[in-house]
């Protein structure tokens, strides 16, 4: 019988398990399966503003995102366009400071690891969504709190929005006299009758023209405007969900209404940057959502907004819009 050396052996299998170690260990660190980053309870969300822009907003079958080029026009449009026809489009947003405010309405975009806060509501608290809200102390606040001063934050992960009106710091918490919460993700509506951020109980940042659309090429939505007391209904049409006591009679708008620019206008002979704006507004138009100046379209602030640019959207008057059927 032969007698084996099996020191040689063991010494071998020990090397060879070392090295398969080694191998597996370095296979592992080395995996190309994605990674997350822990910053507690998200995941690997940046807020920025262009992450808002990468989240659907609300529903494809939404209101906020139907086109209404081809809807039918309504039969008082005549009537209802002559009361606006001569006040010039503004673009109630800009780079630069006006008053020594940011020029619009403001907004940031959080995660999930936001910390909530309890807003104390100081008017409408029956008519408002009690949160907490995510929204950071050092949120931007419209009009550096003269005016509406509306702090809006859009929750990139939870996909959600939290909006307040007249908003201003108290301590560790917000005071505001009216808040409310959108699930971008459903077409879920906030109670009949309840007042929002806005007038007219819609959520304002859908309806913003935001410079980082202008960057994408294409402003989906349609565009949020005000009319003055006497043009606005006491009234409201889906999706808005309130009204308030305006002076307009029966050739008015109610809140929620659209009108959109005539397929007619050329637009050929503006910039690229309002023509995108321009596009929105024949694809999409314009939404009634509270009483300020004629024909005033709300937008972001942004420094990289052209403001002489955008004045030139004032060539454009009430007489080149159309209302789109809302009986």
């Amino acid at each position: 019988m032969t007698t084996v050396n099996r020191v040689p052996l063991l010494v071998s299998c020990f090397i060879i398990q070392i090295l398969l170690f080694s191998f597996c260990s370095k296979k592992t660190a080395d995996d190309d399966t994605p990674k997350t980053t822990d910053t507690g309870g998200s995941t690997t969300c940046t807020p920025t503003k262009a992450a808002a822009e990468n989240i659907a907003i609300f529903p494809a079958d939404n209101p906020w995102n139907k086109d209404i080029s081809a809807s039918p026009i309504d039969p008082y449009n005549t009537q209802i366009i002559a009361g606006i026809a001569a006040p010039a489009v503004k673009a109630d947003f800009g780079s630069g400071l006006w008053n020594g405010a940011p020029i619009g309405i403001p907004y940031v975009v959080v995660c999930n690891n936001q910390p909530k806060i309890a807003i104390n509501f100081t008017d409408y608290g029956d008519e408002s969504d009690s949160g907490p809200y995510p929204i950071p102390l050092t949120a931007p606040i419209e009009g550096n709190g003269v005016g509406d001063a509306h702090v809006i934050a859009v929750d990139v992960e939870n996909k959600k929005l939290y909006e307040i009106f007249y908003a201003r710091v108290n301590g560790s918490r917000w005071d505001a006299s009216s808040g409310a919460i959108f699930n971008l993700a459903t077409n879920a509506m906030r109670p009949e009758t309840w007042t929002s951020a806005d007038a007219a109980g819609l959520p304002i940042f859908p309806g913003l023209v935001r410079y980082e659309e202008i960057l994408k090429g294409e402003i989906d939505h349609p565009i949020r405007f005000t009319l003055t007391s006497n043009n606005v209904k006491p009234a409201y049409i889906y999706p808005a969900r309130h009204k308030v006591n305006s002076t307009g009679g029966q050739y008015a708008l109610p809140f929620g209404a659209r009108i959109r620019l005539k397929a007619s206008v050329d637009i050929s002979t503006y910039t690229a940057t309002n023509q995108i704006i321009l596009r929105a507004m024949k694809k999409y138009g314009l939404i009634l959502a509270d009483i300020g100046s004629n024909m005033y379209i709300s937008g972001a602030p942004d420094e990289r907004w052209n403001n002489d640019d955008l004045r030139k959207l004032g060539q454009l008057h009430g007489s080149d819009f159309e209302v789109v059927k809302f009986n």
